[in-house]
């Protein structure tokens, strides 16, 4: 296998603060960890818990302007916020120095009317462009996420991973990539597998959920077993999140998901 399976530590085994997930983590042989809230987290605890049991933070989310999830409110899409979003996105990184995180999820935030068509792209690709030398310098990479409008984001501006491979694209930077959700693109486009495998250099980290539900992969409609045989023929060797609200007894669910991987 040539990727890394992570868990989310706040949807999956559902605590506020990662620390108290990281036994579990470890005791059922992942890798790693993640979570949402990079600035709530007492890094020193978290490392130490962390490194007591052989477990890696993959990911967490960015703060301020790079942190919105909505269709409404200031995000990356606004030009006029370009230095707001460029310093979020540097104490983004300066957090994640700390807790010592290997990724830092972008969220771009919402679409806009009052503005010509491109200037959302045009707008996320400078912040990123300017922010990038900080995460080059501190070995962070920054995950694009785009996430899924009919069901859960209505309103946010970048639901298209084809657009988000052309904004990783016009940044050029070793730290910026794609984060791929595999459970909002296949709302939002379908045709996982061909497109995971086509741009696999662009992808730096991959989310996992089931549809419809966001459940543990094998609840719903995808093919997980291929997907992940697809995604190890591809080469990827970044990390696979699992981000899913468990059916049942989280530890349960995560132990069926692995035997999906091969």
């Amino acid at each position: 296998m040539s990727f890394t399976v992570s868990a989310n530590a706040n949807m999956v085994f559902g605590v506020d603060d990662p620390v108290d997930a990281v036994a579990e983590v470890a005791d059922l042989g992942l890798e790693a960890v993640e979570f949402w809230g990079i600035e709530d987290v007492d890094a020193e605890t978290l490392r130490d818990r962390c490194d007591e049991h052989g477990v890696s933070v993959s990911a967490s989310t960015c703060v301020g302007v790079a942190a919105n999830t909505q269709g409404e409110g200031p995000g990356l899409t606004d030009p006029s916020l370009h230095e707001e979003g460029v310093s979020d996105l540097e104490r983004s990184v300066e957090l994640g120095e700390a807790v010592g995180v290997d990724a830092l999820v972008v969220t771009v935030g919402p679409e806009r009317d009052d503005l010509p068509p491109g200037a959302e792209h045009r707008a996320v690709v400078n912040a990123l462009r300017d922010a990038a030398p900080a995460a080059e310098a501190a070995g962070i990479d920054l995950v694009v996420e785009p996430l899924n409008n009919p069901v859960d984001h209505p309103g946010y501006y970048l639901d298209s991973s084809y657009e988000a491979y052309e904004i990783v694209d016009a940044v050029d930077s070793s730290a910026v990539s794609v984060l791929f959700d595999v459970y909002h693109q296949q709302i939002t486009e379908g045709n996982v597998i061909q497109n995971l495998t086509e741009h696999v250099e662009f992808v730096g980290y991959v989310h996992v959920a089931d549809v419809p539900g966001r459940r543990e992969p094998g609840t719903g409609e995808l093919n997980y077993a291929r997907i992940f045989e697809a995604l190890d023929d591809a080469g990827y060797d970044g990390y696979v999140g699992l981000e899913y609200s468990p059916s049942t007894d989280a530890a349960a669910t995560v132990e069926r998901v692995l035997d999906f991987v091969p």
